[in-house]
């Protein structure tokens, strides 16, 4: 099962979120990945593997070999971060697969737990508006439509992708504003 977690606040979500996933473990996942806002846009890291690194394997992919510092320090800080450990459902294990799924512009970022069971329609109707998808997954479709309802109003947008999912489903969504 998939599981989420969200972060806003003063200290440094990455490492905070990072924590949370790794106690989020225990439900299973074959991915896992963090987003989260900089002064730049939204940075996405991801990896298909474990969270932790296992001592003595430099080989085996691991999202702390890519947020962690040799030292064991963070690489990144930022107050606003989501997370997501994927049991895969759509789509096989894959980075590409993983979340957090960005909209096409790149504004908007999602982690999403369950199933949107109208997504190959959505998609269908996205794809003939010129959204292009990077992902095998029913969750993209929340990111696009989350870009295609803004018109400056994030609360607003999330309101209009909500009318239009049908299924059982959370999600948190983080935007560069």
């Amino acid at each position: 099962m998939c599981g989420i977690i969200g972060y806003i606040g003063s200290e440094n979500g990455v490492e905070l979120v990072f924590k949370g996933l790794i106690r989020l473990e225990y439900r299973g996942y074959d991915s896992v990945g963090i987003g989260f806002k900089t002064p730049e846009g939204l940075k996405i890291v991801k990896s298909v593997g474990r969270i932790e690194s296992i001592p003595g394997e430099p080989d085996m992919p691991s999202l702390e070999r890519k947020v962690k510092n040799p030292n064991g320090s963070f690489k990144y800080y930022s107050n606003i971060v989501i997370g997501h450990t994927r049991w895969a459902t759509h789509g096989v294990p894959s980075e590409r697969n993983a979340h957090p799924h960005v909209s096409q512009t790149g504004r908007f970022a999602i982690v999403h737990n369950g199933i949107i069971e109208n997504y190959s329609t959505l998609k269908s109707q996205l794809r003939e508006k010129g959204f292009q998808f990077a992902s095998d997954t029913d969750s993209e479709v929340i990111a696009h439509l989350i870009e295609y309802f803004y018109d400056g109003d994030l609360v607003e947008a999330v309101k209009k992708t909500l009318s239009k999912l049908e299924g059982a489903y959370s999600f948190l969504v983080i935007s560069t504003d």
